[in-house]
């Protein structure tokens, strides 16, 4: 006949062979050792040994949440990415670049030209000021994308660097940033069903103009990092991280 003593030993040592958390570890005892020892010393081996084993059991799933919770949230399902968010993420990086830069070049520095350096061998006569490489940015911000959202131009919007009147630095990086917005605005609008449209006072599709815009201030991101660099400036973009 079976002890209550013994039938709660017989499942302590089939729980510990059967749970994963015991798995692998030496067994430290066989059960005709227990059999051996007292009633009343295997109840109270029993509650020590259990109340181990629900510590272990706790300690495992714990770890099992921390390590859930640790997956970088990238890992973690997003949306699929469509034209919209695919051409705003590239936006959002010139843009970061383009800011920055203006932002880095002082101003009594910010009506720099190369011309003024009278480099021998090179030619910069005629180039754009630091200041009007930023308006041209803006400038051509506003007039491609607004061919996605039919907003109208700014006031006193003159050719290719936008209003004559902008000439601090503080309302200039005001116009560059104002731009983007709008650009951000307009490849909202873009979508797989209306990419390949005729953009309004254009003949361009609408999701040519989206690139070209992207790829026109990334060209004068470019020139804009040389006109840092004439001026002892690193770009924000290119410095180490601990700067």
């Amino acid at each position: 006949m079976v002890t209550g003593s013994e039938a709660i030993v017989t499942w302590f040592v089939e729980f510990t062979r059967s749970n994963s958390h015991f798995r692998g570890m030496p067994q430290v005892f066989e059960f005709k050792q227990i059999e051996e020892v007292a009633p009343m010393k295997q109840i109270r081996i029993f509650l020590q040994l259990a109340a181990l084993i629900f510590a272990i059991a706790a300690f495992g799933q714990g770890t099992k949440s921390a390590a859930a919770a640790s997956v970088p949230r990238a890992q973690q399902s997003q949306p699929p990415p469509t034209v919209a968010s695919t051409v705003d993420r590239q936006i959002s990086i010139i843009e970061k670049q383009i800011v920055e830069a203006a932002e880095a070049m002082p101003e009594d520095k910010f009506n720099f030209s190369p011309e003024s350096l009278n480099i021998p061998g090179a030619d910069y006569r005629g180039v754009r000021t630091f200041a009007l490489q930023v308006k041209h940015v803006a400038a051509s911000n506003y007039f491609l994308w607004s061919g996605l959202t039919g907003d109208k131009l700014p006031e006193d919007f003159k050719g290719g660097n936008g209003p004559e009147d902008l000439r601090a630095k503080a309302d200039i990086v005001k116009f560059l940033k104002d731009s983007f917005a709008l650009d951000h605005k307009a490849a909202a609008t873009l979508t797989t069903q209306n990419m390949l449209q005729t953009a309004e006072h254009s003949k361009s599709p609408r999701l040519y103009l989206a690139t070209f815009a992207v790829a026109h201030a990334f060209n004068h991101y470019g020139q804009m990092v040389e006109y840092l660099r004439m001026n002892g400036i690193v770009p924000p973009a290119s410095r180490a991280k601990s700067d």
